[in-house]
């Protein structure tokens, strides 16, 4: 028989530096061929191998460049200090690509691009086989940075190129590079004001990438730009082929026969596309092939993203809404594959005929696969993390809510789990709502450490794809335009009251919690509904009309996001301060807790302290915790740690159970 306990005291396992641990999240996969002509998935070098970027909490949040190695295990190919991370867009984009026997990558402390030879290999490197800089030391720190690397012609190394032009977070321009072997820089294009790095056609006469300019962002609207490559490496005058018009695409690839092929989503979903080089005059300029009702591509967060990997000339590894599938252009079907696997980065790649990616599912946390998509084998390229017993991971339900009008909200439920406690019949478990970032993001139904960290004490967590989120089509991601505040409060409101009604969560315990987008709605919804009792809200947008350019507390990348999601300025100037939780803190309906890195570029600490001391004086229960180094989402496993105590500790105040076994949280008043 269990224990009865109160919920949210259970014992468990499941310490903050356990999640902690368990963090090394692998990113950036691809496969690397041996020196030699490639060709397909074949070369005249060594076969294929699987490399990725990884991000460690455990050396301060470092992203080291990890391979397979010979002995089938995985290598460092990088020893600390090198970080392989960048600043493009802020959010970064590829970090590292290989050329001929050598690899190129950016380093986060200087956001240069640096050379190294391959293992085994010379070239790249000084006479001591050091790396070696590529790119210039800029005369302003991190003034000068590179993103998306692709290998370009003659050897060089094609990137994006993005620079600090004065002294405001948007002032930024952009170009497309080509960089030598030698370290020469030469500039190819600067068609946008945003750009993806160009990528060579298999027969070397051609590149082909994407553009496009404010207000829309890559989701909204994207231009798929194409020009002939010279003698020397240089680009032509280029053509806009497609694209445009409200169509977005997320991802090109040129295709085994040589054509250009796009994600794009002209009939709503972002489907595959053969995309015309005459141009779209008359026409969208693209080819819809084997068109299915599902979302196969994603939001362009990241340059370098990729959603689809060619298999062969009539079929394709793709993510279906995250989960990998098999399109077939000749029977036009949509096969799942290695269903088990809930939830797929877009880093798909091919090696030998099957697909290697970084995937997930309800009973496993993130890591290297290999996957033989005809009969759906995985295979783990890495051990899976060491993860606490099962019996204390919560498996996440996958349910639909419904609003007061009828709209569906997605929402994965991940119900208090314990071997051998429960909580006392009389009494209700809280609910922590999780609202994902973006908004333009999503939750997926996998194992989740950090929401086990709560359930395993007796804490349920609902994660809410409120309207907005992708992987559900076009229509859905703009149920939230303009309604940004509105549509998402909404949303999470209407599940917690369904868990409420059906007696799952206990109605005087309900917190919500979010980060970045996700922290807006969590304020938004403690000074709009009554639904909540408390929030946790981490490194947040807060005073909308100051998260524009003009506004100067945001980054280029997303200087005009707001435009679409609340309106333009400055005729609906007043909805923005109605919507803004910081002109609202009397409304607020209880205590928050704020958590805030000191280094964040995308969402500065300037709007938390703002409110935070607004609130200092007001009666309303509140802590606040700024972390020196952290930037956007916290990385090291001091952080982490920090975090998660004293968001466990907060809860345990407001909601009226015991933590002893972290740190008390002092809250002001």
């Amino acid at each position: 028989m269990p224990a009865i306990a109160p919920f949210g005291t259970w014992p468990s396992p499941i310490t903050a530096a356990a999640v902690a641990a368990a963090g090394a999240t692998p990113q950036w996969l691809d496969v690397v061929h041996g020196p030699g002509p490639v060709h397909g998935d074949r070369d005249t070098g060594a076969g294929p191998a699987v490399w990725w970027a990884e991000a460690r909490p455990a050396e301060g949040g470092r992203v080291a460049l990890v391979r397979i190695g010979d002995d089938g295990r995985a290598e460092d190919v990088l020893a600390p200090p090198w970080n392989v991370r960048n600043r493009l867009h802020e959010y970064g984009g590829r970090p590292w690509t290989v050329v001929g026997d050598t690899l190129a990558f950016t380093h986060w402390d200087d956001q240069r691009i640096y050379a190294a030879p391959l293992p085994g290999g010379s070239a790249g490197a000084d006479s001591d086989g050091r790396v070696r800089p590529l790119t210039p030391e800029p005369a302003v720190p991190h003034g000068v940075r590179y993103g998306d690397l692709r290998p370009g012609a003659d050897g060089a190394v094609w990137a994006v190129r993005e620079t600090a032009t004065g002294s405001r977070r948007t002032d930024v321009s952009r170009d497309l590079i080509a960089v030598s072997r030698d370290g020469e820089v030469r500039s190819l294009a600067a068609t946008h004001h945003f750009l993806t790095a160009p990528q060579l056609s298999p027969d070397g006469r051609r590149a082909a990438w994407l553009g496009w300019d404010h207000p829309s962002m890559p989701w909204d609207e994207t231009a798929v730009c194409v020009a002939e490559v010279d003698g020397d490496g240089a680009l032509g005058p280029h053509r806009v082929v497609a694209g445009g018009d409200g169509v977005s695409v997320c991802q090109l690839t040129w295709g085994p026969a040589g054509e250009l092929l796009a994600l794009a989503d002209p009939s709503g979903w972002w489907n595959l596309h053969r995309v015309s080089l005459a141009g779209a005059a008359g026409g969208t300029g693209f080819e819809a092939i084997a068109p299915v009702e599902a979302e196969l591509g994603g939001a362009l967060w990241k340059t370098g993203a990729r959603w689809l990997a060619p298999l062969d000339r009539d079929r394709y590894a793709v993510l279906a809404s995250g989960r990998l599938a098999v399109l077939d252009t000749t029977s036009g079907t949509l096969t799942p594959v290695a269903p088990e696997l809930t939830a797929w980065a877009p880093s798909l790649a091919v090696a030998g005929g099957d697909v290697v990616g970084i995937a997930a599912g309800p009973h496993t946390e993130n890591t290297v696969v290999r996957v033989r998509p005809d009969d759906g084998t995985v295979e783990h390229l890495t051990p899976e993390p060491e993860l606490p017993p099962a019996e204390y991971l919560s498996v996440p339900q996958e349910r639909t809510f419904r609003t007061a009008d009828g709209h569906a909200v997605p929402a994965y439920v991940y119900p208090p789990r314990h071997p051998e406690c429960a909580g006392p019949d009389d009494e209700r478990p809280p609910y922590l709502v999780h609202a994902h970032g973006g908004p333009t993001g999503r939750n997926y139904a996998v194992l989740d450490l950090d929401f086990s960290y709560f359930t395993s004490r007796g804490i349920g967590v609902v994660a809410v794809d409120y309207g907005g989120s992708v992987g559900y089509g076009r229509h859905y991601r703009e149920r939230l335009r303009e309604q940004w505040g509105v549509v998402d409060v909404a949303d999470c409101a209407a599940v917690a009251r369904t868990l409420v009604e059906e007696g799952t969560a206990d109605p005087e315990r309900i917190a919500i919690r979010g980060g970045s987008a996700g922290g807006f709605t969590s304020a938004a919804s403690m000074t709009t509904t009554g639904t909540y009792r408390a929030a946790t809200v981490k490194f947040p947008i807060l005073d909308l009309a100051e998260w524009t350019g003009d506004g100067g507390e945001v980054h280029d990348f997303e200087a005009q996001y707001v435009y679409g999601l609340v309106g333009p300025l400055p005729e609906t100037i007043r909805r923005y301060r109605d919507r803004s939780p910081l002109h609202h803190l009397d409304d607020l309906a209880g205590p928050v807790l704020m958590l805030q890195g000191l280094d964040d570029e995308i969402c500065p600490p300037d709007q938390a302290e703002r409110f935070i001391a607004a609130l200092e004086g007001s009666g309303i229960p509140h802590a606040y915790l700024p972390f020196e180094g952290e930037q956007h989402g916290f990385r090291s496993a001091a952080t982490i740690v920090a975090a998660l105590e004293a968001e466990l500790a907060f809860y345990g105040q407001v909601f009226g159970f015991g933590t002893p076994d972290v740190p008390a949280l002092e809250l002001r008043r």
